[in-house]
């Protein structure tokens, strides 16, 4: 600009009449995208366990109780490095953790494939794939969620919540032709590199907060500025944690959601595939299946989460909860040699629900929670993984000791209507209320 008089300002040829640039889509959406396709190709390797279980049964004779203790701590660390990754995040900043963890988890796959003896299964399946996956668990979706958008929060999260299924359906039928015609190994590096193939993405692409690039959260009325990192990530994750374990909704739903991991990771995850085989079914038609269950996994999630913006996440809960728990009361009855009607029934009906607890359980860690949410979030996330390492050890003993997995089934199904009543009686509380108070 020039001026031509005290009061007068004249606007230079070259900007005068040239409308302001406006984003057609909010850069919220796009770091959604790549969020989405990190969890993508961090899902790879939750969808090895129920393939690696008899081949590793066969080549090295372990019981498939030291095979599930692997998985089970795998599990574990999973959820209980999620509130930790979510302080570390705010700490070191999203694209940090998440590019350390990808790496981890490939070192961690590819590893194994020189594993000779039973502990080296542990450390590299156990310690360092959970380790890494923990650090990508649902608290990284949860953390992106309540930075990049203020509204559609319930059908972010469901999307994202579905991109581990959309993982399993991507790499499972792969995976599974793999280890059929090439064994184990090759499928172990396949993950590897997927994990790997991520990373240049996380780091060109993910930002950390909506004020590195000059926006607005998606949704708000006004800019929000980048909180200054908070130091003593451990710290604060244990103090999150001190001050949720004196509320009654934290224990609601961290019951509840144990109960969740140990219905579906722990049990569906890694034993439906061995156990269809016990029954006669080819690990490539029963890992397909497990793979349907993800794209109706994907439907049933992202609905979930159009729900949770609309209706009370406690009835939700309990709606889903429920549901799962008849469908697995009727499994034993459905596993045979080949694929029936009431199979695809069950497949269909468990797969819309298999992770649609997700959203309402998040949205109810925000309302009580607030700021903290994430970290509790991740705390909720560590039982339900807890609740998923007990039930994978337990289905290889019990498949050990008494020949099949049926025992295991019906356990889960009576434990799924006890999660739909704490659902139910976990109470209301304002949103504007301050966090971490019943």
């Amino acid at each position: 600009m020039t001026q031509t008089s005290e009061n007068a300002v004249v606007v230079e040829p070259s900007t005068r009449g040239r409308k302001p640039r406006r984003t057609r889509v909010h850069r919220a959406w796009f770091v959604a995208a790549v969020t989405f396709v990190t969890i993508i190709g961090a899902a790879a390797f939750r969808s090895v366990p129920g393939l690696f279980i008899d081949p590793l049964h066969d080549e090295f004779g372990w019981s498939r109780g030291t095979i599930g203790a692997a998985v089970s701590v795998n599990l574990a660390l999973y959820g209980l490095t999620a509130p930790f990754a979510a302080a570390l995040m705010d700490r070191y900043g999203i694209r940090r953790v998440v590019a350390v963890a990808l790496t981890v988890i490939a070192l961690g796959s590819g590893l194994t494939v020189w594993m000779t003896a039973a502990w080296q299964l542990m450390l590299c399946w156990g310690l360092l794939v959970g380790l890494g996956s923990g650090s990508m668990a649902l608290a990284f979706a949860a953390t992106v969620t309540n930075r990049w958008f203020t509204e559609r929060r319930g059908l972010v999260t469901g999307v994202l919540t579905a991109a581990a299924a959309s993982g399993q359906l991507i790499f499972l039928p792969v995976l599974s032709w793999i280890v059929a015609a090439h064994d184990w190994r090759p499928a172990a590096v396949t993950v590897a590199l997927a994990a790997l193939a991520v990373v240049p993405f996380v780091w060109l692409l993910l930002h950390d907060h909506p004020a590195d690039v000059g926006q607005k959260p998606y949704g708000a009325e006004e800019f929000v500025p980048k909180p200054a990192p908070v130091p003593g990530a451990a710290r604060r994750a244990l103090t999150v944690l001190s001050s949720a374990v004196r509320t009654g909704p934290f224990w609601l739903l961290a019951g509840s959601f144990a109960i969740c991991g140990a219905s579906t990771n722990g049990l569906v995850q890694t034993h439906f595939v061995p156990a269809s085989h016990d029954h006669g079914m080819p690990i490539t038609t029963a890992a397909s299946l497990l793979a349907v269950i993800g794209v109706f996994d994907v439907v049933g999630t992202i609905a979930s989460g159009w729900f949770t913006d609309r209706y009370d996440s406690r009835r939700l809960l309990a709606v889903y909860y429920a549901l799962r728990g008849v469908s697995l009361l009727f499994l034993p009855m459905l596993l045979a040699p080949g694929v029936h009607p009431p199979m695809v029934f069950f497949i269909v009906f468990y797969g819309l629900d298999w992770v649609a607890t997700v959203p309402p359980t998040l949205a109810l860690c925000r309302e009580h929670y607030g700021d903290d949410s994430p970290i509790v979030f991740g705390w909720v996330l560590a039982s339900h993984q807890v609740g998923a390492a007990v039930v994978a050890f337990a289905g290889g003993v019990a498949r050990d000791a008494f020949g099949s997995y049926d025992v295991v089934w019906y356990a889960s199904g009576a434990l799924c209507a006890a999660a739909a009543l704490m659902a139910l009686v976990i109470r209301r509380r304002s949103v504007t209320a301050g966090p971490g108070r019943v």
